[in-house]
C-alpha cells in the first residue's frame, strides 16, 4: 500500500501540466447512469457466479479475474485446456459482452478508450511500468529471471496473450472503461471513485485459486488476502485513468506486462511445459 501511495503522487506530479479529462462527462444523465451501473454491476455478479459453477462443472478450480496460480503459485498446476476455458470465458463475459453493448450506445472517448495526451499517457505509462517490474523482480522470488532464454522466448509472448485476453482486458473495459465514468458522475467526489474503483477490482477476485470457504477462519482469511492483494491496484489503475481519461494507461503500465509477463511467466512456463 505504501508503494501504490508514492505511484499515487508520481501520477499526480507527472499530470500536473495536462489538462485533466471531465471523465464525469462522459458518463449519461444521472438517472440513467444509475440504472446501467446497476445493471453492469448484477451482471459481473452473474457473470462471476457462473464463472464458480462452469469452472467445477468441467472438472477445474472456480474462474475469477486471476488464473489459478497466478501470483501466490499452486501446488496443482492448472491444464492447459482449463487456461484457455479460463481466458475464454473472462474474454467474452467480462470484456466483449458489455464493449460490443456499451460501444453501440457511447464513443470510444465516452469509454475512456482514447488518448487525449498520448506524450504523457507514454510518459506514465513507462515510468509506472518501470517502477512497477523493479518492486516485482525483487519482492516475488518465483519470476521471469528465473527461466531459461528458450522459456522466456516461448512463455513471456504466451503468458502476456494469456493473461491479456483472461484479466487485462476484462478489467480494463468492464471496470476502468465503463464503471469509472459512472462512479464519478453518481459521487462527484474522485477519492470516492478511486475507492470504488479499487472496491470492485477486488469484488472481482473474489474467489480465487487460493480461496477456501471451509471455515469461518479460512473465508475471513480467503476475504482479508483478496482486500490485501487487489483494493490498492485498484485504486492505482482508478488515479491512472481518472488522470488521463485513457484505461489503456493502466492496463499497459501496470497490468499487461507487470505482474502477468514478470512474474506469472514461469506459471505459464510450467504448465504448458516449456523447456
Amino acid at each position: 500500500m505504501i508503494q501504490i501511495l508514492l505511484l499515487i503522487a508520481i501520477v499526480h506530479w507527472l499530470t500536473r501540466k495536462r489538462t485533466i479529462p471531465d471523465i464525469a462527462a462522459r458518463a449519461p444523465a444521472r438517472d440513467v447512469a444509475v440504472r446501467e451501473t446497476f445493471a453492469l454491476l448484477t451482471y459481473a455478479a452473474a457473470g462471476q457466479a457462473g464463472g464458480w459453477v462452469l469452472g467445477p462443472a468441467l472438472g477445474y478450480r472456480p474462474f475469477s479475474f486471476h488464473l489459478a496460480g497466478s501470483m501466490y503459485g499452486a501446488t496443482m498446476l492448472a491444464h492447459p485446456g482449463e487456461v484457455g476455458v479460463w481466458a475464454a470465458y473472462n474474454f467474452v463475459v467480462f470484456a466483449a459482452v458489455p464493449y460490443l453493448y456499451f460501444r453501440a450506445r457511447y464513443t470510444p472517448t465516452q469509454l475512456n478508450l482514447r488518448s487525449s495526451d498520448r506524450r504523457n499517457d507514454a510518459l506514465l505509462i513507462l515510468l509506472v511500468l518501470a517502477i512497477e517490474s523493479a518492486v516485482e523482480l525483487v519482492f516475488f522470488q518465483k519470476n521471469i529471471f528465473g527461466l531459461t532464454a528458450r522459456q522466456v522466448l516461448i512463455g513471456a509472448p504466451l503468458s502476456f496473450v494469456i493473461f491479456f485476453f483472461g484479466t487485462v482486458l476484462p478489467t480494463m473495459v468492464l471496470i476502468y472503461a465503463i464503471l469509472l465514468p459512472r462512479y464519478l458522475k453518481l459521487t462527484g467526489s474522485t477519492i470516492t471513485t478511486v475507492l470504488l474503483g479499487g472496491l470492485t477490482y477486488a469484488a472481482m477476485h473474489l474467489v480465487e485459486g487460493w480461496s477456501t470457504f471451509d471455515s469461518p477462519r479460512d473465508i475471513a482469511l480467503s476475504l482479508l488476502f483478496v482486500w490485501f492483494q487487489y483494493f490498492g491496484p485498484g485504486m492505482i489503475k482508478s488515479v491512472l485513468t481518472l488522470r488521463t481519461g485513457n484505461a489503456w494507461v493502466h492496463a499497459i503500465g501496470y497490468h499487461a506486462i507487470a505482474p502477468h509477463v514478470l512474474v506469472d511467466t514461469p506459471l505459464v512456463v510450467e504448465v504448458f511445459r516449456i523447456t
